[in-house]
């Protein structure tokens, strides 16, 4: 079924929007109010005198196509979940399915992170922090954000990770709550991190 679903995204883009508009209006009627009540509180819990963890609204999105133009190219090695052009940052913006959220240092973004649901009741996680602002526990705090959210409302919290991002693939290596679920095409992973409670 992954796979599947990547041919379309990746080969057949029409089909993909029209399966994104679909799922993102009943996961909207069926999850939107009692989500976004999990991510008020989790937002509450993260917010510290340094940086602000909240919802991108559609008034933020150039200041976060800013932030992508900003970030040395290797940081999209392994991180290109979806355009980062005005227009498809706004078309996934206005998705209910898709939660953009950012990391806020005044008005500047310095680290993004989405949760892509599914109304089968999976979740695909992503994040990208600054350059200039990592090892700062921004990560942590997103990671906590991203999986408190999808558990707490019953969705698996799955993600792809490259068997060549070894910063990434090593960590997680350690966390017996991490699970691969298949092999993908490239030396591609799907994997699943497991609720530990």
């Amino acid at each position: 079924m992954v796979r599947i679903l990547l041919f379309i995204k990746h080969r057949l883009g029409f089909v993909w929007n029209m399966i994104e508009y679909l799922n993102g209006l009943v996961f909207g009627l069926f999850y939107g109010k009692k989500i976004s009540n999990s991510l008020s509180r989790l937002f509450g819990e993260s917010n510290n005198g340094s940086f602000e963890y909240r919802k991108i609204n559609s008034a933020d999105i150039p200041a976060l196509e800013t932030f992508f133009s900003a970030q040395q190219s290797e940081q999209f090695s392994f991180f290109r979940p979806h355009r980062f052009d005005l227009k498809s940052l706004m078309r996934l913006n206005r998705n209910p399915s898709f939660l953009m959220m950012g990391v806020f240092k005044g008005n500047q973004i310095v680290g993004y992170f989405f949760l892509r649901f599914f109304v089968n009741k999976k979740c695909f996680i992503g994040r990208i922090v600054d350059g200039n602002h990592q090892r700062q526990g921004i990560a942590r705090s997103m990671n906590h954000i991203m999986y408190q959210t999808a558990w707490q409302n019953g969705f698996r919290c799955l993600s792809t990770i490259s068997k060549q991002n070894s910063s990434i693939y090593n960590f997680h290596q350690t966390d017996k709550n991490f699970v691969v679920l298949k092999e993908l095409p490239n030396d591609y992973l799907l994997v699943e991190i497991k609720n530990p409670g």
